[in-house]
């Protein structure tokens, strides 16, 4: 969905961006995580089509980023971290504005703007004045604007800013929806235990430079870590796991035992079925999350030691 190769982008005396390649496949959600100053904002309006880099190529949906900036925007919804809103205007006129804007049919907007107002709980502020909102319905508000159109790529540069805790999760709920739908996200945070929640692949930027992009462990279909204790104990555990093709990577912590397994959903429920069958009380079986921070900070580890 995303193709960029040997970006560049230059402020004067800084290099912003130095040789970025990479591909962003369909439906995914990537983390995009770096320290400050590390070029994640470029990078974002780069790929909205909001700067012109000083070489290399982008692709959305097969399009030529940089050649049709206005093409691509029908394609692309982006909020901006400093975003800005029209503060004498209602939320309803807002978004049917935006809506217009990209290309949506006059008698679809109506329809449209009431759905996209239910979807981020803004539907009973719709003749409301933006400049009367508070921070987070605000933010609502602009993220709103960016899926309006309905855009195959949501580029987010810090989205959660301002939310309180419930509206932090909902937001997170939202983004699952969108990629339910099909939609591509890219999402820009320093918040990394809120991007764990609902990332599939993770993009690390330092200095300008790409220090990793991959796919997070448990957004694999086929590689899954996973936890399993029984109230046998975990030497019978682990030796009847160890019988198993699919399962690599064994090791024992106290009562728990750890592995890796190489097979999807169906492979790991007849996985347990086995387990049962052999006569163990499996108390717990599960597969196990990510650590993003750790993971970051691992790959920011092994970047510098290079």
């Amino acid at each position: 969905m995303i193709e960029v190769r040997g970006l560049s982008y230059e402020y004067p005396g800084l290099r912003a961006l130095a040789d970025v390649s990479f591909d962003i496949a369909r439906g995914t959600i990537t983390a995009l995580v770096g320290p400050n100053g590390a070029g994640k904002t470029t990078l974002l309006r780069c790929l909205a089509g909001m700067e012109r880099p000083l070489s290399g190529s982008i692709r959305v949906n097969d399009i030529d980023v940089i050649e049709e900036p206005r093409r691509s925007h029908r394609h692309v919804g982006y909020l901006s971290d400093f975003f800005g809103l029209y503060d004498k205007l209602t939320v309803r006129q807002c978004l049917r504005y935006v809506g217009a804007a990209n290309g949506l049919a006059a008698d679809a907007l109506a329809a449209t703007v009431a759905d996209t107002a239910a979807e981020l709980g803004i539907h009973e502020r719709l003749d409301q004045r933006t400049g009367e909102l508070s921070r987070g319905l605000r933010q609502r508000v602009a993220i709103a604007q960016a899926i309006i159109h309905g855009p195959t790529v949501v580029l987010l540069d810090e989205p959660a800013s301002g939310l309180d805790p419930e509206a932090r999760y909902a937001l997170g709920e939202l983004f699952l929806t969108l990629r339910r739908r099909g939609m591509t996200l890219l999402v820009s945070s320093h918040i990394l235990a809120e991007l764990e929640a609902y990332s599939t692949h993770m993009l690390i930027l330092r200095g300008g430079q790409l220090v990793e992009h991959r796919a997070l462990a448990q957004s694999l279909e086929t590689t899954t870590h996973m936890e399993v204790r029984s109230l046998d104990g975990a030497a019978s555990l682990g030796a009847a796991l160890a019988r198993e093709a699919l399962v690599t990577e064994l090791a024992v912590d106290g009562d728990t035992v750890r592995f890796t397994f190489k097979g999807d959903e169906q492979q790991r429920a007849a996985l347990l079925h086995a387990l049962l069958t052999t006569g163990l009380r499996v108390s717990h079986f599960a597969a196990v999350a990510e650590d993003l921070q750790q993971s970051y900070i691992n790959s920011i580890t092994r970047g510098q030691a290079r």
